[in-house]
């Protein structure tokens, strides 16, 4: 069971501002341990010692690379405990072995060799690791990836776009039931590279099919008979259909839906599909779906950036919250525009940049959130790095813990108010308060005493 002071020690070893006798001090705590392995800076070899002396072979899995020093990582190298000596590399193995991606820096320092040998090393596993994480390695390299022994090698070589397939490799490729599926989703078909696709009798490959954007209009016309949803959607927003087609295509997996189906909920609602070749048309043509009733199409028209004052007048009033946020993205919007959306509606956290740091945002009306009845839309008031004392503390005071967080990591904190944070209920607040470099270093000392450090 967590104790207490848990969250304070864990929140002190990430603070940016912590001293380091007091990383030190935390390097004997597994909560302070924690903590200090979340930071982002280089570790002092002092702290590193301490961590090495206190922790275990978890605690040795985040010393590596830049994170310490030359000397250190020599240190941990010749360590006795072949538990902490391998610990970096022990564990980047084990999530090779499972399948879950590591950059390519990590599998270089692990296994110690070169990407380019990690290509060819004898493990398939560790074959199909280097070809995930080395986006851009050279065709040459891709051309050895695509004719490894291993299915599974080439089948982690395939996933991405690029590097691609040579055209001289298609064939094979697409013929190869490791691969696929994955390329017949972007390489560009012949007509009898198609039929044969289509021949196949697994779904999963005419959705594939489906989905390429380098399709004939002959090549659409025949997958409008098959009734998979996740086939027909994509159909229904190739550039080759007219909109009657079209209408009768979303109607067919709209019913399904209503009947049901997850097949069609999935299709209409969490795929990826979208029409993009309409952001390459001719003006003329992207404005004929202005008014398209599929937000779909409406939300990759807001994404162009050469449309014409109406267009984006309507566009900033559409119905569909998601078409409005496309549009607001744009780098001549109005800064009335900007604040009414984020005023009405809040931002999107996980789209950068926010649309509060659009250049044409009027940023001084951050502090009025404070009293916006939402409250994701008081939470904005608090990317004012400025916002005055009053206002943190009214926002302390709220019930949602995520604006209590977000004060607690506020660059304009008083110790007060630090301190009453570091007495929350909610044990994230608290940890955030203890990581906020506002903390003073005789409130760092206060905690490690009070926890026996």
């Amino acid at each position: 069971m967590t104790s207490l002071n848990d969250p304070q020690l864990s929140g002190l070893g990430r603070n940016p501002a912590a001293p380091q006798d007091v990383l030190v001090r935390l390097a004997t705590h597994k909560a302070g341990r924690h903590g200090i392995s979340l930071r982002r800076r280089r570790l002092e070899d002092a702290v590193v010692e301490a961590l090495l002396t206190h922790g275990d072979d978890d605690t040795a899995v985040h010393l590596h690379g830049d994170r310490i020093s030359p000397e250190m990582r020599q240190r941990i190298g010749e360590h006795p405990d072949p538990a902490i000596r391998d610990a970096y590399r022990d564990f980047v193995r084990d999530m090779v072995d499972r399948e879950v991606p590591i950059g390519i820096d990590g599998l270089e320092e692990a296994y110690g060799w070169p990407r380019a040998a990690l290509v060819s090393a004898p493990s398939p596993s560790l074959r199909a690791a280097a070809a995930r994480a080395w986006y851009d390695r050279p065709l040459a390299v891709q051309v050895g990836l695509l004719a490894d022994p291993d299915p599974q090698v080439r089948a982690a070589a395939t996933e991405r776009q690029q590097p691609g397939v040579p055209p001289e490799w298609r064939e094979r490729c697409l013929a190869d039931p490791a691969v696929r599926v994955n390329v017949a989703r972007y390489v560009p078909l012949t007509s009898e590279q198609f039929a044969q696709l289509m021949r196949s009798e697994e779904e999963e490959v005419h959705q594939a099919v489906a989905g390429n954007p380098h399709l004939s209009a002959e090549m659409v016309a025949r997958l409008l008979d098959i009734k998979d949803p996740l086939v027909r959607v994509p159909v229904a927003q190739s550039r080759h259909v007219n909109a009657e087609t079209r209408d009768r295509l979303y109607a067919l997996v709209e019913a399904e839906r209503v009947d049901g189906s997850i097949e069609a909920e999935v299709a209409l609602s969490w795929t990826f599909a979208e029409p993009h070749w309409l952001r390459e048309a001719p003006l003329n043509e992207r404005m004929t779906y202005l008014d398209c009733q599929y937000k779909v199409f409406r939300r990759v028209l807001a994404s162009c950036r050469d449309l014409p004052e109406e267009a984006w007048r309507r566009l900033d009033n559409d119905p569909e919250l998601m078409v409005r946020h496309a549009a607001a993205r744009r780098p001549d919007t109005p800064p009335e525009v900007l604040e009414g959306l984020v005023r009405a509606h809040g931002d999107v956290f996980h789209i950068r940049p926010l649309l509060v740091d659009h250049p044409n945002f009027p940023r001084h009306v951050l502090r009025t959130f404070v009293d916006e009845p939402s409250p994701n839309v008081r939470y904005l008031a608090l990317q004012d790095p400025e916002l005055p004392v009053p206002d943190l503390q009214q926002l302390a005071a709220a019930a949602e813990s995520f604006l209590r967080r977000g004060v607690a990591r506020h660059p304009n904190i008083t110790d007060a108010l630090l301190e009453h944070l570091l007495s929350d209920p909610d044990a994230q607040v608290v940890d955030d308060a203890a990581a906020n470099s506002a903390l003073q270093p005789t409130q760092m000392y206060r905690m490690l005493t009070v926890a026996g450090l």
